[in-house]
């Protein structure tokens, strides 16, 4: 079986990849950290993450079952820089949980009808109903980055998008519904190696898209797309919470405390929730995986 797109991720890599990545990735071993400032040197142990991610996992049937018994709303919104971990961290999220009561939604490309809607509608239909999580494996955040790095909207429809974002958000917080918006960001040399790492993996390769080729040479358009996208949708009633993913196991962890702690559900384990400030912060620690 051949690699995706011609192998153009290890073309990219061997040609066009800025010199100290490529030698980043060449002398690391496998759980080696890339990403210089990154506040640990290698992966957590595996029996602590499993014995911790374990307690999570009690924790958030306790907060299934009281948003169930409550009518209550939570939304949980999953952005982040390609390769970050979104997905995996979703799965962890939601392998005990009802699939009745939380829900994961991943929509794709606008159809012709929703591409001449108002831009949140095609979301709107997805909101929770009472006793119901709602995941967006990416969301109305694509105009804000993906959808500007690759001109796919124009610059009045994305400032529209900044507009509207804050009043939309705090209309949904102002009804009632929970909203945790969750940036998962990686260092490039990390998220260059695991496209490699999809790219040899026949298993994963329907993971990649031409979006994510094309985007490894736009490393630094994206970091300008994120930053304003901070800038303009950090805001009291929907505050983003960032969570460094160079070590997927501790990313997993704090990203599910980052939820967890947000939701007052019956006979919650604070001490079971508490987060790791050099992982999981507000924007500000961005900042140091940009």
């Amino acid at each position: 079986m051949s690699k995706p797109f011609d192998a153009a991720i290890t073309r990219f890599f061997e040609d066009e990849a800025p010199k100290d990545i490529r030698k980043a990735i060449e002398k690391a071993d496998k759980k080696d950290i890339l990403t210089d400032d990154f506040p640990y040197d290698e992966w957590m142990d595996k029996d602590d993450y499993e014995d911790q991610l374990d307690a999570l996992q009690i924790e958030l049937v306790k907060c299934q079952a009281w948003v169930r018994d409550s009518g209550a709303r939570v939304i949980v919104v999953f952005e982040g820089r390609d390769a970050a971990g979104k997905g995996g961290t979703i799965k962890r999220f939601r392998q005990n949980l009802n699939p009745r009561v939380a829900r994961t939604v991943a929509l794709s490309k606008p159809s012709e009808t929703e591409a001449g809607q108002w831009y949140f509608q095609r979301y709107v239909e997805h909101l929770p109903t009472a006793g119901e999580m709602v995941l967006f494996d990416r969301s109305w955040y694509n105009r804000a980055v993906v959808e500007k790095v690759f001109g796919f909207c124009t610059d009045a429809q994305r400032e529209t998008f900044f507009d509207q974002t804050p009043d939309f958000e705090a209309m949904l917080t102002q009804d009632g519904i929970t909203l945790v918006k969750l940036w998962l960001n990686v260092g490039r040399a990390e998220q260059l190696r695991r496209f490699l790492a999809r790219e040899d993996d026949h298993l994963k390769q329907w993971k990649l898209s031409m979006i994510d080729v094309k985007g490894l040479a736009r490393w630094d358009a994206y970091t300008d797309a994120i930053a304003e996208t901070f800038e303009r949708t950090h805001t009291d009633t929907a505050p983003w919470t960032v969570v460094r993913s160079d070590d997927k196991r501790r990313a997993r962890l704090n990203a599910i405390r980052s939820v967890l702690i947000q939701v007052d559900y019956a006979g919650r384990d604070d001490k079971a929730l508490r987060i790791d400030d050099k992982i999981a912060g507000r924007p500000e620690l961005w900042l140091n995986g940009a």
